[in-house]
């Protein structure tokens, strides 16, 4: 049986007459980290977006071709998208903690899902925060601005409350690049742990970052996928030589 999270095939995606992703085609195994490599403007994010349907907020975007979670296309007529997104879940280049408390902030999805029992919602904030390895650090500050943590403990609530609603996969776009070197290292190593839990898929323009953390690389060009496979395998003998310049700093 395989262990296929998620399957694209012949995935073309346009903004209005552009044609930003080319005919890709990629299995996403469960439990795994993929990371996705290019230079800026190859598609990387948008096809990250594609995944829980966020290049639908924004106008003259067409997609073709089939996305299957768990054998299901998202792009189907009858799909929720809420629903995908709590399945899916997103962390962003910068970290966006809401204007609220950082329980408010871990607690914000449960309550939109219907969750208003407190003994319920607290367990989930603790076992979030425990789970994005914030919980020693914030647990005398529940009640406290989310905006006051540092810029690392910020980043990983945000992650805390990606986790809160319960999802399967979770998409993360440059989540460190904002960080010092030290936040960064909580990151990866917190990856690491999740993955047990999660399918994470995450975008980076750090070479050494995709080699650390990811299990499986896609390297992007041009809006086209040009080499997939085994991070060890991909950085080392790379089958494609433009992914051996790129990977070896020719260019991008």
């Amino acid at each position: 049986m395989d262990n296929n999270k998620i399957v694209v095939d012949s995935l073309n995606l346009y903004y209005k007459d552009f044609q930003a992703l080319n005919n890709i085609s990629i299995d996403i195994k469960a439990n795994q980290i993929t990371a996705l490599i290019g230079p800026s403007g190859c598609g990387k994010t948008t096809f990250l977006r594609v995944l829980n349907r966020m290049n639908d907020l924004i106008d003259g975007v067409k997609v073709e071709g089939k996305v299957l979670l768990d054998g299901e296309d998202i792009y189907g007529p009858e799909v929720d998208v809420v629903q995908l997104r709590k399945k899916v879940g997103q962390v962003f280049q910068h970290p966006n903690p809401f204007p609220m408390s950082v329980y408010d902030n871990i607690a914000y999805g449960p309550r939109i899902h219907g969750i208003k029992d407190k003994r319920k919602l607290d367990e989930i904030v603790e076992n979030s925060l425990c789970r994005a390895a914030l919980w020693e650090e914030v647990r005398d500050r529940l009640f406290q601005s989310a905006l006051g943590l540092s810029g690392g403990q910020q980043q990983r609530l945000c992650i805390a409350r990606a986790l809160a609603v319960d999802p399967e996969v979770i998409l993360m776009d440059e989540p460190t690049s904002a960080l010092d070197p030290v936040s960064t290292l909580k990151i990866e190593e917190l990856l690491r742990e999740l993955k047990s839990f999660y399918t994470i898929i995450i975008v980076t323009h750090n070479m050494q970052q995709a080699a650390r953390v990811s299990d499986v690389t896609a390297f992007f060009l041009t809006g086209n996928l040009i080499e997939y496979g085994d991070t060890e395998v991909l950085f080392t003998k790379p089958c494609d030589r433009r992914t051996e310049d790129y990977i070896t700093g020719r260019f991008g």
